[in-house]
């Protein structure tokens, strides 16, 4: 397999294809390996592919296994054994927890010469918290089955190694990746979204993601309370959006909830800044996608934030479930002079550079290549 990139098959196998960042991340690093020669194909668990990132075509072989969620099923064990049989990967990646247990546990029946494990979270758990050490123990045990585990951030690396579910010596970082070329800066964008908008003479916040508990988005609303003059765009679907409807409604706030967007780049140019209340993350692709188009951002320090926002220079940090700190840091943001957010402005997107997809998908193929040079001595 030395220097085998472009006939080497990747399966890319993930939890579920709902729109959320590590989904989308698996579509655009399978677009970026299959545009570099690698067989590329992607797999879910559970659920078929409803919106292609930013609308692109991706021309990629998508299949489901049409699992259930909470629901064993051995029928579906068994698709995927056929269907990993007739692939036949040398590398086998899975991602969220879901995918990662079954990869390395089709490993026993499929084998596979490289197996990678990919955890998008610092706990990859509900909001039971005491599953977390459940699912820690799960990793441990299966660890064995697995040639690598990578994390999306240091934090999120630091917590799995801490609790044992995965060994320093088997763990690696590499961050997610975000298209610099397709989130950027664009005047013709922001005057297009914002006259379509409506949202001439106004400050916009913009917020993006699954409405669930843990994008806290209650307390996003709760700060907005406190500012005026504001506009917040919120956008995504998910189980809590008729309760934080109600509750912007309750509190008087200009929140305009958009449902799934497929041209986020548009959307971010049409912003001022970009705002994060998270109680758990890994490495949010939206504060990559922000940062890349040249929008400050203020953001709960949970997780990787802090590796993407860098306090009082791309934006600020705030602690989680603090309305109040939040509602401080987005009113110190607005108060800048226009110089200070340009400022903060070229910074951010200085950084995002370092988040960029070409070089993290190099990132990806030096692992792998390194995993199936040492699979071809053992």
């Amino acid at each position: 397999m030395r220097g085998a990139a472009v006939s080497a098959r990747v399966v890319l196998l993930v939890t579920g294809l709902s729109p959320g960042g590590a989904e989308t991340q698996v579509l655009h690093l399978a677009r970026e390996l299959r545009g570099r020669g690698w067989e590329v194909s992607v797999v879910s668990l559970m659920g078929k592919l409803k919106h292609e990132p930013g609308g692109a075509c991706f021309s990629l072989p998508i299949c489901s296994l049409e699992m259930r969620p909470g629901v064993p099923d051995p029928r579906a064990m068994a698709r995927m054994a056929i269907l990993l049989n007739r692939l036949r990967p040398h590398i086998l990646h899975s991602h969220l927890f879901h995918a990662n247990l079954a990869v390395r546990m089709a490993r026993l029946w499929c084998p596979a010469p490289v197996v990678v494990s990919s955890l998008h979270s610092m706990a990859e758990s509900g909001r039971a918290s005491q599953r977390i050490w459940l699912r820690d123990l799960a990793y441990r045990v299966t660890d064995p089955l697995a040639d690598c585990t990578t994390a999306v951030s240091q934090a999120a690396g630091e917590r799995h190694a801490a609790a044992r579910a995965v060994p320093r010596s088997k763990l690696r970082i590499i961050p997610n990746g975000v298209d610099t070329a397709a989130f950027r800066p664009a005047p013709e964008r922001r005057a297009r979204a914002r006259e379509r908008l409506g949202l001439e003479g106004v400050f916009v916040w913009l917020a993006a993601g699954r409405l669930m508990w843990k994008k806290d988005f209650a307390t996003l609303l709760r700060a907005c309370a406190a500012l005026r003059g504001s506009v917040l765009l919120i956008a995504g679907e998910g189980p809590q959006e008729e309760e934080l409807r109600r509750l912007a409604r309750d509190l008087a706030v200009d929140a305009r909830f958009l449902g799934h967007v497929a041209e986020m780049p548009e959307l971010m140019n049409a912003a001022d800044a970009l705002a994060l209340s998270s109680v758990v993350e890994g490495l949010p692709m939206v504060l990559l996608e922000a940062a890349a188009s040249g929008l400050p951002a203020v953001a709960t320090d949970c997780g990787g934030v802090g590796e993407i926002v860098r306090d009082g220079e791309t934006g600020f940090l705030v602690p989680p479930r603090d309305p109040a700190a939040m509602a401080a840091a987005m009113s110190k943001l607005v108060a800048l002079r226009p110089a200070g957010r340009e400022a903060m402005s070229r910074a951010a997107r200085e950084h995002a550079a370092r988040f960029d997809l070409a070089a993290i998908a190099s990132q990806w193929e030096s692992l792998y290549r390194e995993l199936l040079e040492r699979a071809r001595w053992t």
